[in-house]
């Protein structure tokens, strides 16, 4: 009974920390606008805050939910603590298959608007995901089944390789589109509308579905995969609806806001540390503070050098390795 109130206690706390972010991260920008008299606002003040400020924070919520649940769920699967959703080349296909769309439409001189241009390259970025993951799945299967090690190596390949095709698309770059592939790798919301929004939204739910109703299965791959069919999992069933969560889940977030790092590394972690490995718990409560985490790193980066904004995911990156070290070594100290 305590330990379900704890549980309760702890879900209102996460879910109370959420909407106090949002909250302040309306309040924050480089215009001056105030929620205080909501009712009283002009034209601007709307404009800026539910046209340009609220897509964004919600895009930022939904994109560090999707990518801490994701990075949760592949480090179950893989029984690695410093896995996330990258290792399995979702990120890096991603990010090639945008990249291609931004090289070869100034190459070849495309002439489309501003929306369309943001759409070619989410469907670029969503076809590149698609396909890496289709290539790690075939590689990696073999007549006894899905080598989750395989994956492993053959993710971190196709990394590699995807990585060297986007640096020759710089290289080949003029300063224009160099300037933009390199800033949209960085990771940026500040394109987002309640399109994108939707898109998220829609992707959020499924893989929050896919991925908790997986959650046992993940709890006996914690076993061992010989230990979790012993006790009646179908452990290829469950690597199929995982590895597919976690791709079109990455692969939408990249598409939508480009390579956002370390969420899906940090976040697992901290969570683990405070409620332990049950993944019926560990994935929403990734989500949550995923989310918290993502909305007050975008609120620093339009903030900090105002009007000037740095992207999301160079923020999450500078600020996600000394912290991800500081848990490693709160880990080594009390044996977590």
């Amino acid at each position: 009974m305590e330990r379900g109130n704890s549980k309760i206690i702890a879900g209102s706390a996460a879910i109370l920390l959420l909407v106090l972010s949002i909250v302040f991260a309306m309040h924050i920008g480089a215009g001056k606008v105030s929620l205080r008299n909501i009712f009283s606002l002009d034209d601007y003040s709307r404009m800026v805050l539910f046209s340009l400020r609220l897509p964004r924070i919600l895009s930022a919520a939904l994109v560090g939910a999707i990518l801490a649940s994701c990075g949760a769920a592949i480090q179950g699967l893989f029984r690695n603590p410093l896995a996330d959703p990258s290792l399995i080349g979702v990120t890096a296909g991603a990010s090639l298959g945008g990249a291609s769309v931004i090289f070869f439409g100034q190459m070849l001189q495309w002439q489309y608007s501003s929306l369309s241009q943001s759409l070619s390259i989410s469907l670029g970025a969503s076809l590149g995901a698609l396909l890496f993951v289709a290539l790690v799945f075939r590689l990696a299967r073999n007549s006894f089944g899905t080598s989750v090690a395989t994956m492993l190596l053959v993710g971190i390949a196709l990394t590699a390789f995807a990585s060297s095709i986007t640096s020759l698309f710089e290289y080949l770059s003029d300063n224009q589109t160099l300037r933009r592939i390199s800033l949209w790798r960085m990771g940026n919301l500040e394109s987002s509308n309640y399109l994108k929004v939707t898109f998220l939204l829609v992707t959020a739910t499924f893989c929050s579905i896919a991925l908790q109703t997986q959650a046992k299965s993940l709890n006996a791959i914690l076993l061992g995969e010989a230990e979790a069919r012993h006790l009646g999992i179908d452990t290829e069933v469950s690597k199929r609806w995982v590895i597919a969560a976690v791709a079109i889940g990455t692969g939408v977030t990249v598409a939508v806001a480009g390579a956002i790092a370390f969420v899906g590394l940090i976040v697992p972690h901290f969570v683990r540390m405070m409620f332990g490995p049950n993944h019926r718990i560990l994935i929403p409560f990734s989500a949550a503070f995923g989310a918290i985490l993502l909305v007050c790193a975008d609120t620093c980066a339009r903030t900090v050098l105002s009007p000037s904004e740095l992207p999301a995911g160079l923020l999450t990156a500078l600020l996600g390795a000394p912290f991800f070290i500081a848990l490693l070594r709160r880990r080594l100290e009390y044996g977590f």
